[in-house]
């Protein structure tokens, strides 16, 4: 089968899915993206197309009459593709409802449509007034996507009727959450069509990192109070908090200190909160690490990850490298992953009180550090990896593809 997908950008992760896609599950792949970078993808997003093993084409992005962005030359683009199934994000995704003219001519095409979302930020239909009212709308640096007013709501509501078209007009929907069965169900959607992959990195590449690094020399001192967080330095990840629970429990942990792996706009605000708080020897950042062997030393030198407000995938990175995991409300990725009790637990959202009660808990029993730490990996090597995720990937492309055969044999 002929797949393509229709992203902002490619997530250097997401470059080893889709190339397992390839390789293993003999998916002929082709991926579209802007030439340049989109600004529908989020503040220090690192993105890599090198050793791919699939099909790119950087195309450009115009202002739609909407207001949100497309491609232009893509019609040229899919009929040179010729794929069977158009895997489409946000906010692309809105101009099959959009525009009449281009989803005439999609329609014709017979390539089958799905809709690949978390979903974030989508209320349930028939509690749109609510969900925007209630500041849920908002975007990575804790603004709203629009102000709360007449106008907003108006804007706002017509998105989501915009939404009810294209989930009607897409054959499949993949989604990570659970909570999307739902959610997208309230938009009429049947439940055969949704299909719930979870999300994953290529457990496979770093469950290997995993043991190269166990047998190298730690690339940090030992340290049993060690916390860790990974991912963009921007508002909506919360390091604050990681930082004023290290303030708090530094006099009953006095070698108590946190690894910050990632970078982004927020890099020197929370460099100069730390020194404000009187921390600053005690919070390590050492910037965007991607490559697995590298990133998996700095996670298994630590004890701890720690994920203070949105994100996910990072929660996958460590418990391949057999780590609690303390988290709060993110993208959804942490229910499948984080057991209360098991493998780490959850602390009350935006709460410095709680998030400290949390990881004074854990480390306050080092063998439940070890012990939870093993869960992980357990959940990872069982469970949620990139081949469940796949397996699931591929199931909903046969379900598209059985439907077209049926259609066109009826």
């Amino acid at each position: 089968m002929k797949v393509c997908f229709m992203m902002a950008g490619l997530p250097h992760y997401f470059t080893l899915v889709l190339n397992k896609l390839v390789s293993e599950y003999g998916v002929e792949v082709a991926l579209i993206k802007p030439a340049r970078r989109s600004a529908s993808i989020g503040s220090g997003v690192h993105e890599d197309t090198s050793g791919r093993r699939f099909r790119l084409h950087e195309l450009e992005e115009y202002r739609t009459w909407y207001g949100k962005p497309f491609f232009r030359n893509l019609k040229e683009t899919l009929d040179a593709e010729k794929p069977d199934i158009l895997i489409v994000n946000w906010p692309y995704i809105l101009h099959f409802a959009m525009s009449p003219s281009f989803w005439g001519w999609f329609r014709r095409t017979g390539i089958r449509l799905i809709n690949r979302d978390i979903p974030f930020n989508v209320p349930t239909w028939g509690r749109v007034k609510e969900y925007y009212f209630g500041g849920n709308n908002l975007n990575e640096d804790f603004s709203l996507n629009k102000k709360k007013s007449l106008g907003g709501y108006l804007w706002f509501l017509g998105v989501t009727v915009a939404r009810r078209i294209y989930l009607r007009r897409s054959d499949a929907h993949i989604y990570y959450t659970d909570e999307a069965r739902q959610i997208i169900g309230s938009y009429g959607i049947p439940n055969e069509k949704i299909f719930i992959t979870s999300n994953s990195p290529d457990t496979d590449e770093l469950l290997v990192a995993y043991e190269q690094v166990r047998s190298e020399q730690p690339v940090l001192p030992p340290n049993p109070h060690r916390l860790i967080h990974v991912g963009r330095l921007v508002k909506w990840k919360r390091v604050d908090l990681i930082i004023e629970a290290v303030r708090r429990l530094q006099t009953r942990y006095p070698s108590i200190e946190l690894v910050v792996v990632g970078y982004g706009p927020e890099e020197a605000a929370l460099k100069q909160l730390a020194e404000s708080q009187g921390v600053a020897g005690r919070v390590r950042f050492v910037g965007g690490v991607y490559d697995s062997v590298s990133l998996g030393r700095y996670l298994h030198a630590s004890a701890v990850y720690v994920l203070a407000g949105m994100g996910g995938l990072s929660i996958n990175d460590a418990m391949c490298f057999a780590k609690p995991v303390i988290c709060s409300v993110a993208d959804g990725t942490e229910k499948r992953l984080v057991r209360e009790g098991y493998n780490g637990g959850y602390f009350e959202n935006g709460s410095a009180d709680s998030l400290t009660a949390k990881i004074d808990a854990l480390l306050g029993e080092p063998g439940r550090v070890e012990a939870f730490g093993a869960h992980s990996l357990r959940i990872i090597r069982d469970e949620v990896n990139i081949h469940a995720v796949l397996r699931e990937y591929v199931r909903a492309f046969e379900y598209v593809l059985k439907s077209r055969r049926a259609v066109s044999n009826v």
